[in-house]
């Protein structure tokens, strides 16, 4: 009994020592996902990628896109950002967020 209780704690021990996804890795997964499935036509220097990064950080840490624009380096102004999202249709997103959840 003992040997299969130490067996199991160190298997125990072994899981816990072992990371999950860390923020970064999330971020990139929700990144690959919105990427995949949502298309926002961008200009300038930046594309769609930098436009998700922006609104998951923002919503992730209940803050503004403002503030978000301004901590990240190289990163299009809180106007640009809004200028792109006012281009999308609501209609057209729901349906591919509708899509995606299915998917």
């Amino acid at each position: 009994m003992r040997v299969v209780s130490k067996i199991l704690r160190k298997k125990l021990t072994q899981l816990t020592e072992k990371a999950a996804l860390t923020d970064e890795e999330t971020l990139e997964e929700v990144l690959d996902c919105l990427t995949q499935h949502i298309s926002i036509d961008t200009q300038g220097a930046f594309d769609q990628r930098d436009l998700f990064q922006i609104l998951v950080r923002a919503a992730s840490n209940q803050d503004s896109i403002e503030n978000t624009a301004k901590i990240l380096k190289e990163v299009p102004c809180s106007n640009d950002i809004r200028y792109h999202l006012n281009k999308i249709n609501n209609f057209e997103l729901n349906d591919t967020y509708n899509y995606s959840l299915n998917y």
